[in-house]
């Protein structure tokens, strides 16, 4: 699902639901149910979702409303997800990818 949202660094979540054809409790349910969740919260308790919420969301909303996954599946295939995507181990890759490249670079 393409969401249509404006660049920014914080988002609400009326902001949110629009964009993904959702009541915010849904959004609020599933902030319960999936830890991966974690919307900033002011003192007023205001969510304000970043971008990395936001995309987590489209991964959970593509599994249980696309693909018809139990909520349970779903956080199993998060978990999945978590255990290979890390961005530590991609930026240790990245790392040794840039080693690579500058030791060929000082061959040449």
């Amino acid at each position: 699902m393409h969401i249509n949202l404006p660049e920014k660094r914080y988002y609400s979540i009326g902001e949110v639901a629009k964009a993904f054809h959702v009541q915010p409790s849904l959004l609020r349910f599933w902030e319960k149910e999936f830890k991966e969740i974690q919307p900033k919260k002011k003192t007023s308790g205001t969510r304000k979702y970043t971008q990395e919420n936001i995309v987590t969301l489209q991964y959970i909303y593509h599994l249980v409303k696309e693909k018809g996954m139990t909520l349970e599946g779903a956080k199993k295939q998060l978990q999945i997800r978590a255990k290979s995507g890390s961005k530590e181990e991609l930026l240790a890759r990245l790392e040794g990818v840039k080693a690579s490249l500058i030791q060929l670079k000082e061959k040449m």
